[in-house]
């Protein structure tokens, strides 16, 4: 297995919208893999009541993640054997409130996937192993990962369509617009991008490829 862990430095890191920044203290070090940050990690449900930034919107989409498309869940469930998901989140993120608990949704709905969520601390390796397309390391950050704990896929702050949005339009709009606007979006996809992602993820991975972005 890579070990991502090889990587040093500290840099700053945040949203494009600048809505959160944040300077992890040192994170795990050359000797920790995958599976012990894993193994540290929350599972959502505690996640979720431990949320204090952003509550109402964390636990209103939680809600609103009940209605997955049928459609996407049948697909995720055929892919079939043994997955581990290990989500970089934390509270106060606008990306990760918005796409979290749909994940979360998915795979408590799914045989054989199970997730874990670890903050921007402990988590800063995986951040910094798969930077956004602009360089930076970004929460959210979510790894697929197979049954011996080895990366088959990632997913990188937001779904693909609205982060070519967001790069194309970063010099045209202030921060306060382009976060509203991504919100907006957020709203009106209900995680629908974010899960059609993550299920062809599964699906490459299930064939031996390895999707990430």
């Amino acid at each position: 297995m890579l070990n991502i862990f090889a990587l040093v430095g500290l840099l700053s890191f945040g949203s494009a919208s600048g809505d959160f920044v944040c300077v992890p203290s040192d994170g795990p070090g050359s000797d920790d893999d995958l599976k012990q940050m894993y193994e540290t990690g929350q599972p959502y449900g505690e996640f979720l009541a431990g949320a204090t930034r952003r509550a109402e919107l964390w636990h209103g989409n939680t809600e609103r993640a009940e209605d997955i498309d049928p459609t996407l869940l049948a697909r995720a469930q055929a892919v079939g054997g043994t997955w581990y998901v290990l989500a970089v989140a934390i509270d106060a993120c606008s990306d990760s409130v918005s796409t979290i608990p749909y994940l979360a949704r998915l795979v408590s709905l799914v045989d054989g996937l199970d997730m874990r969520i670890v903050d921007s601390t402990v988590g800063r390796a995986v951040m910094e192993a798969h930077p956004t397309p602009d360089g930076r390391a970004a929460t959210p950050t979510v790894l697929l990962l197979d049954a011996d704990f080895d990366e088959a896929g990632c997913f990188i702050e937001r779904p693909p369509s609205l982060q070519e949005w967001m790069m194309e339009h970063a010099d045209e709009r202030s921060r306060e617009d382009a976060t509203a606007w991504k919100m907006d979006w957020y709203e009106a996809d209900s995680g629908q991008e974010t899960l059609e992602t993550f299920v062809e993820m599964m699906e490459a991975a299930a064939s031996g490829g390895h999707v990430c972005g």
